[in-house]
């Protein structure tokens, strides 16, 4: 895919799952990546560039833009793929409002900082993309996840703005919404589930794998493929957009 070729892309969450699907497939389409977390061993294990951050953090969020302007350009592709999952929530009146704080840190106000500070320089050059990893859970409420729920819904709301705003400068915006898929993050959720109802882990990945019809989750290089065109030349009629990465299945 020529439309990555030579660009500098900053690609967050990218120690492991999609992210780092989606850094490595940038990557092999010749992009220059830059991967950013909060893991350095994760980090080191890419044999991409890396930064470590705390991206809740305006001033984690500055630092990642920051380095990497300085070493590999200005950024061109971001790839806000970073969250916090659902495995701490409870119902509602349970939910610990710690937890709905650090989900609004992480999960909204990172992509917001993010997304501030990179469409300053791709407003001056006059292109841009900008691809945010939200979830099915964007779209429909999840049980007991009411933070989670509404941070992937919040995302939506932000990439349809940039979009709007970033519109006449040659920057676009979408979001990938993916189902189900085998990641760490996901894997704890399925944790949580499965000692709250009495079962195996491996019974709720096989009850997640039951709501698609092709009877499988949905994996890492799928999405990251998805994320890959998003972020390429080809895909500059498609903005504002809310892509949902999940086998046909509205889950």
């Amino acid at each position: 895919m020529a439309g990555v070729l030579g660009r500098v892309a900053l690609v967050t969450g990218a120690g492991r799952g999609i992210g780092l699907a989606a850094a490595q497939t940038l990557a092999a389409r010749g992009a220059r990546v830059m991967c950013v977390s909060r893991s350095r061993h994760e980090l080191a294990a890419t044999g991409l560039d890396y930064a470590v951050a705390d991206l809740g953090s305006a001033d984690g969020c500055a630092l990642a833009v920051t380095d990497t302007e300085q070493r590999l350009g200005p950024i061109e592709l971001l790839i806000c793929n970073h969250g916090i999952g659902s495995a701490a929530e409870r119902v509602v009146w349970e939910q610990d409002p710690d937890v709905w704080h650090e989900t609004m840190r992480i999960n909204l106000d990172g992509p917001f900082y993010l997304s501030r500070l990179v469409m300053r320089s791709m407003r001056q050059r006059g292109y841009g993309r900008i691809v945010y990893t939200s979830s099915t859970a964007g779209l429909l409420a999840e049980p007991a996840g009411s933070a989670y729920t509404t941070s992937k819904h919040g995302l939506l709301g932000l990439m349809r703005s940039v979009a709007e705003d970033g519109g006449a400068h040659g920057i676009t915006a979408n979001a990938v919404l993916p189902g189900w898929v085998r990641t760490a993050m996901a894997e704890r959720s399925a944790q949580a589930e499965a000692e709250r109802r009495k079962i195996t882990a491996d019974d709720v990945w096989r009850e997640r794998a039951a709501l698609y019809r092709a009877n499988r989750i949905v994996s890492c290089q799928e999405v990251a493929e998805v994320i890959a065109f998003l972020a390429s030349e080809e895909s500059s009629g498609v903005s504002g957009e809310a892509i949902r990465v999940a086998l046909g299945s509205v889950w």
